[in-house]
């Protein structure tokens, strides 16, 4: 028995004192990159060898679970990411949609949007899988909540509260011209993603088929626009006479601003729209890398943040909302009233707070920056950014990770740990681990 205990604390404090190493050689690799020019920087580091480790701290950290003794865990066996590498094909899952509600309980969807997934509610240790929920989304200040379910959209103030609105999905047809004749078909009822507007009079659907603002007299389609949809059934029935119309996006995207004045939309093929409350367009943004892929408004409403992508990097760039309507840029057009705002990153989810913008990338990372393109911060999660939500003070903020992981992060004046990667003074304080071959989710 002494033996086998000292096996154990020898690859306990191995992958301590490895996680701390790799976090110090990350953090001096990056602070010379950016102070030297990523082509001085040196090789990146890579793991040290604690993949071969896994099977011990996954023992570890499940026995922990099961006796209660979370808390003292991640002292002896810090958190890391890439020794995971090998096993997450079988057991990482997006976790698409989160939510931080005022009494610090978590709700978060598990399951890509397309799977068949569910939604748990998280408060202080305790998680509990909602039956009756498999998906929701949340208005900005979440005063408003949407549901799916058989017959549509259902929106309730609060979490779970007062039902205040009851929307159709839309159909397939929808926003067609009438000169293709296209079937009414199906309702499109499987959403990438769902956002109440602040009054919780409309909902818009964002889906592969479709973006759509929903309200009490029907649907109205922002993407593909007529134009758009014109231009695709003409080229089908000239170069694919016997292919069946249909519509569909990729990389579909969308965002309503703190005061619903504006909406910004967007897929692969196409720019960065933006319509105003009236569902007229307002604004064309020429997108500065390949493929437009995220939107985001700024707390205050002032500005719109819009990322475009190209494999895992990209470009976010920001026009204040002021320059609206009638305002337009062609694609890759360095104009004067675009302001570069972070200039590396694939987007796939952000918040606002004040005057800066934190989005979560491809890579794993977290970064914070202004409305005037100055980083501020980065810190690292690891596997690519799933959503994030904020609290209402600015002060925590929460981010998932397609790898299955919901992370809680405090942010400002919080001293990092010597294991965590990063340049802010952030910290991440709580970890859950959401791995299909576990099973339950384990807390680290």
């Amino acid at each position: 028995m002494i033996s086998i205990f000292k096996s154990r604390k020898n690859i306990q404090c191995e992958w301590k004192k490895k996680t701390i190493e790799y976090a110090r050689s990350v953090n001096a690799y990056v602070e010379n990159g950016k102070n030297k020019g990523w082509e001085n920087a040196g090789k990146e580091p890579k793991d040290n060898g604690r993949d071969k480790l896994v099977p011990r701290f996954l023992d570890a950290l499940r026995a922990a679970n099961l006796d209660g003794e979370v808390e003292g865990f991640r002292k002896d066996w810090p958190l890391a990411h890439s020794p995971f590498y090998s096993i997450l094909g079988e057991n990482g899952q997006s976790i698409p949609e989160i939510s931080l509600l005022e009494d610090g309980t978590i709700v978060a969807r598990i399951g890509s949007c397309y799977e068949d997934g569910y939604v748990v509610e998280i408060r202080n240790s305790a998680i509990r899988k909602l039956d009756d929920v498999s998906y929701f989304g949340k208005s900005y200040d979440k005063k408003y909540f949407a549901f799916t379910s058989i017959d549509g959209i259902t929106v309730t103030e609060g979490w779970m509260g007062k039902a205040v609105g009851n929307f159709r999905y839309p159909r397939k047809n929808e926003g067609v011209p009438r000169e293709f004749n296209l079937p009414e078909g199906d309702e499109i009822s499987d959403p990438t993603k769902i956002i109440p507007f602040p009054k919780g009079d409309k909902v818009l659907f964002i889906s592969s088929e479709g973006i759509f603002v929903l309200s009490n007299t029907g649907s109205t389609r922002l993407l593909p626009t007529e134009e758009q949809i014109s231009d695709h059934f003409n080229w089908l029935q000239e170069e694919c006479p016997e292919d069946e119309l249909s519509l569909g996006l990729s990389m579909e995207h969308g965002s309503v601003s703190p005061c619903g004045k504006y909406i910004a939309v967007g897929s692969q093929d196409g720019s960065h729209l933006v319509f105003d409350e009236e569902l007229n367009l307002a604004a064309d943004i020429g997108n500065m890398s390949e493929y437009p892929h995220y939107a985001l408004f700024s707390h205050d409403g002032d500005m719109v943040a819009v990322n475009s992508c190209h494999f895992y990097n990209g470009m976010t760039i920001g026009v204040e909302t002021k320059h609206f309507p009638e305002f337009k840029t062609e694609p890759y057009d360095e104009h004067e009233k675009v302001q570069i705002l972070e200039d590396g990153s694939r987007v796939y989810a952000g918040v606002s707070r004040d005057d800066e913008f934190i989005v979560g990338n491809a890579g794993g990372y977290v970064i914070a920056f202004g409305k005037d393109g100055k980083e501020h911060w980065q810190h690292f999660i690891g596997s690519s950014i799933g959503d994030m939500d904020i609290s209402a003070d600015g002060k925590s903020l929460i981010c998932s990770t397609h790898a299955g992981y919901l992370s809680v992060i405090e942010l400002d004046n919080v001293e990092r740990e010597p294991y965590e990667i990063g340049t802010g003074n952030n910290s991440e304080v709580r970890r859950w681990v959401f791995w299909k071959n576990e099973a339950e989710p384990l807390q680290w």
